[in-house]
């Protein structure tokens, strides 16, 4: 910021507050002191009004509002290039600075606790009950938009209580998918297999994997969708359609492999267009150590359940 601007802005500002200082001052200096029933003269909608004095709780709270702002101006930045005199900030407050104080100081007081947990094995961790409740609150403030509070999944994200994973279900997968986050990439098909061949596949992704009823009206070739399915499909998914970790393919024989929804016209829209979900890397946001125990808290969600959950 410029001289001019700087001075151009102070003037302007401690101007105004000179003014409404001056005004408030004036105006309740020709107030009289006493109440009467003398009205101003003048009528809003049949409704008169008194010509009484402002009262002095009414006026001491203009008053404060001013005492408020100059102080606020003195410690804060707010007059140009003045950057403030608040106490422990060093060449004047800024809001990242503030932030940067913050996190210190919560560093220095959770840090060690998150110390302690990430020098532990994550199934260990995963048995701590304040880990769980540190896991579980983290989860809350980062995970719960996309997974859901209860981590059981909405459209397009996984569930993450049940025993099927896209990218592993073991500690170490999991704390991986976190710190750095997972790009799924579905092709989209419908270009290279035509609206019949998508049909096709589709009803044989439902009714041979999945296991689900078609609606009585379709008209698909089961077998023609088979064999489109081991040319095409059986790389990433699996000839038997089990899915492939490695590379983050659904198990297709499991609901949980179908996030996007399980009837036929939304299998063939996946088909038809692909699937792009991204998993954001957390390790930026958070830090290895409170990923760590997030982890964990994942972890437990699916673990000491039964199978068929």
């Amino acid at each position: 910021m410029t001289t001019f601007w700087s001075w151009y802005i102070t003037i302007l500002t401690l101007g105004t507050i000179v003014a409404l200082v001056w005004l408030i001052m004036a105006t309740r200096k020709g107030q009289r002191s006493d109440t009467t029933e003398q009205t101003v003269g003048h009528a809003f909608d049949g409704i008169e009004e008194f010509d009484n004095p402002l009262p002095k709780w009414w006026f001491m709270l203009f008053v404060s509002t001013i005492v408020f702002g100059l102080g606020y101006l003195a410690l804060y930045p707010g007059l140009g290039t003045w950057t403030g005199v608040l106490p422990g900030y060093e060449g004047g407050w800024t809001q990242n600075k503030q932030y940067d104080k913050e996190m210190q100081k919560a560093q220095s007081e959770y840090g060690p606790i998150f110390a302690k947990y990430a020098a532990m094995p994550i199934e260990e961790v995963a048995k701590d009950p304040q880990a769980l409740k540190i896991g579980g609150r983290l989860f809350a403030s980062n995970c719960s938009v996309c997974h859901g509070s209860d981590a059981k999944g909405t459209h397009g994200f996984p569930n993450l209580t049940d025993h099927i994973w896209r990218w592993g279900g073991e500690p170490e997968a999991i704390q991986a998918t976190l710190l750095n986050g997972r790009q799924a990439a579905m092709p989209a098909w419908g270009t290279i297999l035509g609206s019949t061949g998508v049909k096709n596949v589709a009803a044989y992704v439902l009714n041979d994997l999945a296991g689900r009823k078609l609606p009585e009206n379709a008209k698909v070739d089961l077998a023609a969708g088979k064999a489109t399915f081991a040319t095409n499909c059986a790389a990433c998914h699996g000839a038997q359609g089990q899915g492939n970790v490695a590379m983050g393919a659904p198990d297709l024989t499991q609901p949980a492999g179908y996030i996007y929804g399980t009837s036929l016209a939304q299998v063939e829209q996946t088909l038809n267009y692909g699937r792009n979900g991204k998993m954001p890397a957390q390790e930026a946001f958070l830090g290895k150590d409170k990923v760590h125990v997030l982890a964990a808290y994942v972890y437990s969600l699916s673990q000491g359940k039964p199978a068929a959950e």
